[in-house]
């Protein structure tokens, strides 16, 4: 039998401790250990990015980590954007342009997404497909998904642009 760690880490924004054993992957913790089910495991290689995260605030392949080495981490799961404006102008566009079949990979090309409107506002569509490479989808291709994404770049960076109202007398 394993023997049993304690871990403890800020689990978007709470800070959290459970028993581990050594061998239990962070998307594996995250799933069946505290019930955050929007990463999901698809390859366990880091090819897919599928179980996609956000670790001290840069996207990481939570299948590749072990739980017991996000000890004291920041770890930010798609549950944690509750209320995030880009995630949710993200998601919108996502179901607009149908850019999400079976939802397996959603969560990841999600995170993916955000971390590349986060430091490039407004990305070319190549950027988006070399941001996106890391990201795998059986089901929509990749169209809808990059158009997706320049949509909700293109919402956003309208909205800090836009000029503000002129206040009434």
């Amino acid at each position: 039998m394993d023997s049993l760690f304690p871990v403890t880490l800020t689990l978007n924004g709470v800070i959290a401790t459970h028993e581990v054993s050594q061998r239990t992957t962070l998307a594996d913790f995250l799933r069946q250990t505290v019930g955050l089910t929007a990463t999901h495991v698809g390859c366990e290689h880091g090819v897919c990015g599928a179980c996609t995260v956000f670790v001290d605030g840069r996207i990481a392949r939570a299948c590749l980590m072990f739980a017991i080495q996000a000890e004291g981490r920041d770890i930010r799961t798609l549950e944690g954007f509750a209320g995030d404006r880009r995630m949710e102008v993200l998601q919108r566009h996502f179901h607009e342009r149908n850019a999400l079949q079976c939802g397996f990979c959603t969560s990841g090309m999600l995170a993916t997404a955000h971390q590349l409107l986060e430091g490039s506002p407004d990305p070319s569509r190549e950027e988006v497909r070399e941001s996106l490479s890391g990201n795998f989808c059986r089901c929509t291709g990749y169209h809808a998904i990059v158009d997706a994404t320049l949509d909700a770049a293109a919402e956003l960076n309208a909205a800090t642009v836009a000029p503000e109202a002129e206040p009434a007398c």
